[in-house]
This record gives C-alpha cells, structure tokens and sequence, in this order.
C-alpha cells in the first residue's frame, strides 16, 4: 500500500512503495521524494509509482501501459494543482477536427487525400486510435509508414509522414501532445522507384507532335510556358487570358494563390490562332475541361505513349486490387512543370523568380517576391525557347 509523508525539515513529500524485485522474489520497499510541497499532488504521483509497480508485477508493463499509467498519471497531478482538467483529445477525435479544418481551408482533392491518409492509419492503429493523442509514438508513425511502403510506393509511404506531421504539428500547438512523434520518422529514400523527371525540349516537340490537332496540343504548351498543374490548366477560361498585356492570370487551385504569369511568345502566338467566342467565362479547352483529374492523368498518358515516351495504361488485372501500388512512370504532366521551373534556371532566372513563377508558396520565395515587379517576371518569360520552331528536332 503506498503514501506518502513528510519528514520533519524536509520541503518535499516522499512516496513510501513497494516494487518487485525479480531476483529475490519478492517486494521491497521505497521511498522516494515526488518533489512537490502540495498534499494533493504527492498522493497522485505517488499514486500513480504504485500503479507502475503492481502492473510491472503482474507482467502487464508494456511500454504502451506504461506511457498510458503516466499520462494519467500526469494529468491527475495537473488537476491536483490547477482544479482543471488538463487538456486531451484521443488520436481519433483530433484526427477528425484536424480534417475537418482541412475541408475549409485546402482544395477538394487535397483534403480527400488526408482523409484517405487518416482513414488508413485510424485502421492501422486499431485500438490505439482512442487513446490519448499524447501517447502516439515515433514507433507507430514509422511502423504505418513501412506498411505503406509495402502496400502502395514509398511516396506514398513519404507523403502519409508529411501529413501526420502537420496533424501532429497542430496539436503540438494546442498543447495535446508535447512532441510531434511523426517529426522523428525519417522519410523513406524513393531508390528503386520511377522519378519523375523534367522533359528534354526534344521530347516536348515529340509530345507536341502527338498531341497536333487535339486540345492536347496548347494544353502541352500551357504545361511548359505557365508551369502549371494539369487541373488549373485544363479549367482556365478565356478571362484569364489578357491578350493586350500578354499576362494569363489564374487562382492556383492547390494554394489558392492568385497567380499572374507574363506569356512567352509561343504562348501569345498559340492564343492568337484560337477564337475566343462571346462568353469570358467558356472553357479554352472545351473538351478536356469536363474531365476529372484521373482522367485527364490517363489522357496525357496516352499522348505520352502515342509519343513513344511512356507505355500506354493497361487495363489488364494485376490481381493485387485496386490499393496496391501502381507503376509509375518518369514522364507526366507534372514534368512540364519541373521543365518550367529547369529552363527558366538554365536561361539565368534565379531561384527566387523560377519559384514566383511557378507559383511555390514558401516564407523565403514570398519574402523575395514583394521586390519583384513585372518587368523582372517578364524578362525571365522572354528567355524560355519556342519548342515550336522547326530548330527543335522532333
């Protein structure tokens, strides 16, 4: 049975317990100070030594029970001393809020991928979802990271510990959890996978070949010369084309950054070759603009194909389900992009203007963009190459 007393001359109340001694067999009796002058204090730390050792005797002090005996243990003397609860969600129920901050303030698409992330490791923790989040460890993060990398890729793996660490990194904030333990797993290294890469200018030629005569074609070009995602590319209208400028301005859809791109001149040329018809508000690319982002994946794939640059999909079953991971290929839309950003390098941009222009959303590139003005965009735009001239070998 454990109390507590306070010797004469001494500040401090000490815990008077028993703990088992395996070698002897049998109990033997401690004292030790719980470092507090508080009455109510010292009886729950002392409390909560007890508990430890009867469970410890027993077997059944496993490092999951113990964090949970002192977690509680922690939260009784917080009580003890301040009559308030100390604050405390279960993973589950800060994984919900969390998400549920996410659908007001991130793009449909992104939030529905947290929400596949959480709903995975919600399954992969089983009954450890309703514990307190405090008692998450770097160990559970790291094992769901692993069971990803077998099921789907490791960027899959890798993007699941990016996101756990900003839910985490919120409850840090509001005083949940003391550490974020998803900030102490490290990303797992993508080596044998498919990299996406940026395209040469040859194959982009290739591509545009291919694609000559279908939508496919100016979406490419505004691929390459806006930087811009497959989504926000294929969604623009005509009001966001201002010819007299030569300026297309759009909201990203993943940042919801307002974006106002200055055109290189294959671009002008391409919308001058086009009719933009009555209404500012008609899609420029009327037919691909209906597609869901998947299906404008598969779209751009068979262009790549046609392009003899990727293999086509095949809809052939693999027999491993629809959860297992997909093969992924080193060419897509997205490389557009990362060519976007590696010629404007190339041609002398810094990384300042490439990032600005591509629409990269971090403190340093924000800091720096607020001195750039139009002139300074527009030069860099002036020395992208026109993948369209005969020079180019396709």
């Amino acid at each position: 049975m454990a109390s507590i007393h306070k010797a004469p001359g001494k500040p401090f109340f000490f815990c008077a317990f028993s703990t088992w001694e395996a070698e002897s067999n049998r109990w033997k009796r401690r004292f030790k100070s719980t470092g507090t002058a508080s009455k109510k204090e010292a009886d729950e730390i002392c409390r909560t030594w007890d508990k430890a050792a009867k469970a410890a005797r027993t077997g059944r002090l496993t490092p999951d029970n113990a964090r949970e005996i002192i977690a509680r243990g922690v939260a009784d003397v917080f009580t003890a001393a301040n009559r308030e609860h100390l604050p405390s969600r279960s993973v589950r129920d800060w994984s919900a809020a969390w998400l549920e901050s996410k659908r007001l303030e991130s793009a449909e698409t992104t939030a529905s991928r947290y929400e596949g992330i959480i709903a995975r490791f919600m399954e992969h923790l089983g009954r450890k979802a309703d514990r307190d989040v405090a008692s998450l460890t770097a160990a559970d993060v790291g094992s769901f990271r692993d069971s990803l990398a077998r099921d789907l890729s490791r960027n899959s793996a890798n993007l699941a510990v990016k996101t756990l660490r900003v839910c985490l990194g919120s409850a840090f904030k509001q005083g949940l959890v003391t550490s974020n333990a998803a900030s102490k797993v490290d990303k797992l290294k993508a080596r044998g996978e498919n990299q996406r890469r940026p395209f040469t200018l040859k194959e982009i030629a290739r591509v545009l070949t291919a694609a000559e005569g279908s939508e496919w074609h100016g979406l490419t070009l505004l691929g390459l010369y806006l930087g811009a995602r497959l989504s926000d590319c294929a969604k623009l209208t005509w009001r966001s084309v201002n010819l007299e400028t030569e300026t297309i301005s759009f909201v990203a859809k993943k940042t919801g950054g307002r974006l106002a791109i200055p055109m290189a001149k294959p671009l002008v040329d391409f919308f001058t070759t086009l009719s933009a018809g009555d209404s500012p508000d008609a899609p420029i690319f009327p037919k691909l603009s209906k597609k869901s982002a998947s299906k404008l994946s598969e779209g751009f794939r068979s262009v790549l194909a046609d392009a003899g640059l990727a293999e086509p999909y095949s809809k052939r079953s693999t027999g491993k389900g629809r959860n297992s991971a997909r093969e992924l290929s080193a060419l897509s839309f997205h490389s557009l992009r990362h060519s976007f950003v590696s010629i404007l390098k190339a041609t002398g941009a810094n990384e300042a203007v490439a990032m600005a222009l591509a629409g990269h959303e971090t403190k340093a590139i924000s800091q720096q963009y607020t001195h750039m003005d139009d002139a300074t965009l527009r030069a860099a735009m002036n020395k992208m190459p026109d993948v369209t001239a005969r020079g180019v070998t396709r």
